[in-house]
């Protein structure tokens, strides 16, 4: 399929594309012309792409995902690689998780204090 078809079907942009192509994340033929001619497999992989990309996730830390499944895996998780970006990256959400709680108890707390201030 060209580029202007794969966009389609996955919900992008062919500058999208371009972009995943840029850092190695994709990889279509070449027609004769020129043209970029993509498989099916691409369509998962950028649908892959979009995934990791929503849960906030890098392109370089997306590339281990990419690898596993282009290693014929049925999902880009399943590989030690993989499986180190998911822990690292858990591991960020639980310290932005605690910060957010922290935040969250000062300002209860400021509430509480107004609170306090206000009734008689």
């Amino acid at each position: 399929m060209l580029i202007g078809e794969l966009a389609e079907r996955a919900g992008t942009s062919p500058r999208t594309l371009r972009y995943y192509e840029e850092h190695g994340l994709i990889h279509p033929s070449r027609d004769a012309n020129g043209y970029r001619q993509y498989d099916d497999g691409e369509l998962r992989v950028v649908h892959e792409i979009r995934a990791l990309l929503a849960d906030g996730f890098g392109v370089d830390d997306i590339k281990p995902f990419v690898a596993c499944l282009r290693a014929g895996n049925s999902s880009g998780h399943v590989c030690p690689d993989s499986a180190a970006v998911l822990r690292r990256r858990l591991a960020e959400v639980d310290g932005y998780l605690d910060q957010l709680t922290a935040v969250r108890r000062r300002l209860q707390t400021q509430l509480e204090e107004i609170k306090c201030q206000m009734t008689p």
